[in-house]
């Protein structure tokens, strides 16, 4: 392990998604920086361990073969070719996901344990780059704001203190993220939060040939859903979150209402009949992208869930988190190039980012709150599952962000109400 620099240009804090593809996407521009993760890897991180599309798109602008050698990794890496939405009444709704990434036909996403993927990342970062076992302690931003200026930050490794300096501070350390609470002044909102539990399972039947992605919307956890996502070894990652607001509002026990589904939810019941739980359920929070948080500052960035940037329908925050890492690397060096630091010129990045996610993020708000009406609900899952034409736009919604704007307009929802052909 090589020693802590007492300068860098930037100062990573976070090795996973968000804090990897931006150290990788920086090495590719040629900046000096640091990565720091108070964790050693491999390290298990509570999550859905869905990668989209969107994660093998960035990959693949990073290096193509990078999704080649996920492609031969069986063992870590179970491909996956779409989604099923079960609604609240039971109707199932399947869309297949595009499979055609950066010009080559591949997977349409994977699944696989973050013990695995995040190890996966982390391995490509330059040794000397990469500090685990270091804990970031205290920033002390006095000498912050400026072209010339700098964040001291204070680490823990080894029992040892150090201090570092840095041009540039990114905070990638997802939801409980100092850097946005400190610089940004993040305080968590419950209406733009979500909680989850997270288990593994082996021995589920029913599941989709192809590897689909179920979401089960259910009435008593909306919104929110349970999922079931296979993974290779005959195992699955299965959980439950729901909207924080609603759980305090509703005083809901997520562990209570995960065990009632698959006991007393029949379809549930049957394939979860000879299932073994292969770990205890383990809560976190995702902080949704449901609202839009400032991603920057003096001398600062937010990727990833710091920037609470999870997609507030699915759940989806690694692909989120990997495209903020692109941006803001890109945007780093020319902010490197330029002299510049300072919190309006940053916000350049907020505006590459929202550009980026900001229609999707605002879909998901959408379809996040067309769960709070389960009737309308159940009526566009079933009108999909029976009008070919309908499921066939849906589908062409997962790949197309213009088309996704239709599901925004209420017009929409009117035509299927008097759509008497499906």
């Amino acid at each position: 392990m090589s020693s802590l620099p007492l300068e860098t240009d930037v100062l990573i804090v976070g090795a996973g998604p968000a804090g990897a593809t931006t150290s990788l996407f920086l090495e590719r521009q040629g900046v000096e920086h640091c990565v720091i993760d108070q964790s050693s890897f491999p390290r298990d991180k509570i999550c859905g361990d869905a990668l989209s599309g969107k994660v093998l798109d960035v990959l693949a602008r990073l290096d193509p073969a990078l999704v080649e050698e996920m492609e031969v990794m069986a063992q870590e890496f179970l491909p996956c070719y779409g989604i099923t939405f079960v609604a609240p009444n039971g109707t199932e709704l399947s869309i297949p996901f595009r499979t055609k990434i950066a010009n080559r036909q591949t997977a349409a996403g994977f699944i696989s344990p973050r013990l695995d993927f995040d190890a996966f990342m982390v391995s490509k970062i330059r040794p000397e780059r990469l500090h685990t076992g270091c804990r970031m302690v205290a920033i002390r931003s006095a000498n912050a704001q400026g072209p010339q200026g700098y964040h001291e930050v204070e680490v823990e490794q080894q029992g040892q203190r150090h201090t570092i300096r840095a041009r540039y501070l990114l905070g990638c350390e997802g939801e409980r993220s100092l850097v946005a609470k400190q610089l940004a002044g993040y305080v968590k909102q419950k209406e733009h939060y979500c909680a989850a539990l997270r288990t593994y399972y082996t021995g589920i039947t029913g599941s989709h040939p192809d590897n689909y992605i179920e979401l089960h919307f259910l009435k008593d956890i909306l919104p929110g859903y349970l999922w079931i996502f296979p993974l290779s070894n005959g195992r699955f990652n299965v959980g439950i979150g729901m909207a924080s607001h609603q759980i305090a509002r509703r005083k809901v026990n997520l562990k209570v209402a995960f065990d009632r589904a698959i006991e007393e939810i029949p379809a549930l019941k049957e394939r979860f009949r000879h299932a073994e739980a292969l770990s205890p359920l383990q809560g976190w929070g995702l902080p949704l992208g449901s609202k839009r948080f400032p991603l920057s500052g003096d001398g600062f960035l937010l990727v990833g869930d710091a920037g609470s940037l999870i997609d507030p329908f699915t759940g989806e925050g690694i692909g989120n988190a990997m495209k903020a890492g692109y941006h803001a690397a890109n945007y780093l060096a020319l902010s490197l190039q330029k002299g510049r630091r300072d919190a309006q010129w940053l916000q350049g990045y907020d505006q590459l980012v929202y550009r980026d996610l900001g229609g999707e993020l605002q879909i998901g708000k959408t379809l996040q709150r067309l769960t709070n009406y389960p009737r309308l609900f159940n009526l566009v899952v079933g009108k999909a599952a029976r009008n070919t034409e309908l499921k066939n736009l849906i589908t062409s919604m997962f790949d197309d962000i213009s088309l996704r704007n239709k599901l925004k307009n209420p017009l929409f929802y009117l035509r299927l109400l008097f759509n008497t052909r499906g």
